[in-house]
């Protein structure tokens, strides 16, 4: 992670790209009149990572999920996927249910293989977790299935070996019906050098290395492995997610719309523009993703903000 300083300098050399947010990135989130929501709402997708409800949603699950439906959400992204074929603790058919019943359609998980150690000697285990997990989720009806969380990297090795597992994945879960994908963090924005580049010296200026994130990219299947762009956690690696879509227009086939906390609030996040490529790229999938409220806001109540902001904006199609 660097330090606060860093991250300012090299925030402001993202002003162009994402950080310029304009009036549009400083809206109130606040909601909308309801003529005007319910104009501007007709006929819009919006999805949510459910991981951005936490515990709430485990209340009253059937009515929580009707809740979401009258908020304007339309698909879901599951996250608490367990090899025992449950969802959180429920039944995943019985969640299956429960989300047609409210009108949502389940669209993508994530998922996370048993070990975040990606070896030779964990390749078997990895893969044939995928193989169960795969099954399970065709039986949801999803549409993709994302690995959410980064193994351990610390070289170039490691790249290697997990870009290896990763695409050994693709095959096992495409074989199923299902694309595999990634879902980035600002951790992948970290940069690994090669035992020649550490040998170097370099100036302040320069970024010696690779960020592993390229790597990622570089070294997958585009047949077996696309990515989920967090374009939050993006930004909070330093780098623009408009550029990554313009730049990789045939791997980056999903989205996470996510702002530091509420949507719009921060004035971090250039949605306007990011909608913009993500329709100009032809990417149907995105999710809205809260992390945990501190300010005594209860999560639906967050969810709820965050879906207004999306049916009052005219660039969400």
């Amino acid at each position: 992670m660097t330090n606060r300083r860093n991250f300012l300098k090299n925030a402001a050399l993202l002003t162009a790209g994402t950080l310029l947010a304009g009036k549009s990135s400083f809206a109130n989130a606040a909601t909308a009149a309801p003529s005007v929501h319910n104009s501007m709402a007709a006929g819009k997708k919006i999805g949510l990572q459910i991981y951005s409800l936490q515990g709430e949603l485990y209340k009253d699950t059937p009515a929580r999920m009707q809740e979401l439906k009258k908020m304007g959400y339309t698909d879901l992204e599951l996250a608490g996927y367990s090899k025992d074929g449950k969802i959180g603790g429920v039944d995943m058919m019985e969640f299956k249910k429960m989300a047609e019943d409210a009108g949502l359609k389940i669209t993508s998980s994530h998922v996370n293989p048993p070990t975040g150690e990606f070896t030779k000697e964990s390749k078997a285990s990895i893969l044939e977790f995928w193989k169960k997990a795969a099954d399970d989720h065709v039986k949801l009806g999803c549409e993709l299935l994302i690995q959410p969380m980064m193994p351990k990297c610390e070289s170039y090795d490691d790249a290697a070996i997990i870009c290896e597992i990763f695409n050994e994945s693709g095959k096992i879960i495409k074989a199923a019906g299902l694309p595999f994908g990634y879902h980035n963090h600002n951790m992948e924005f970290q940069r690994v050098m090669t035992e020649e580049e550490k040998k170097k010296k370099y100036s302040f200026w320069e970024h010696p290395g690779t960020q592993i994130y390229d790597l990622f990219l570089k070294e997958t299947d585009p047949s077996l492995v696309f990515f989920e762009l967090d374009v939050y956690w993006t930004v909070m690696g330093q780098n623009d997610p408009v550029e990554y879509m313009q730049k990789h227009k045939d791997r980056i086939k999903a989205l996470h719309i996510k702002d530091r906390s509420l949507f719009g609030k921060s004035g971090m996040m250039n949605f306007e523009a990011i909608f913009n490529q993500m329709y100009e790229n032809g990417i149907k999938y995105y999710f809205v993703e809260l992390e945990p409220m501190h300010t005594g806001m209860t999560q639906f109540e967050g969810v709820k903000q965050c879906a207004d902001y999306l049916l009052s904006k005219p660039f969400v199609k």
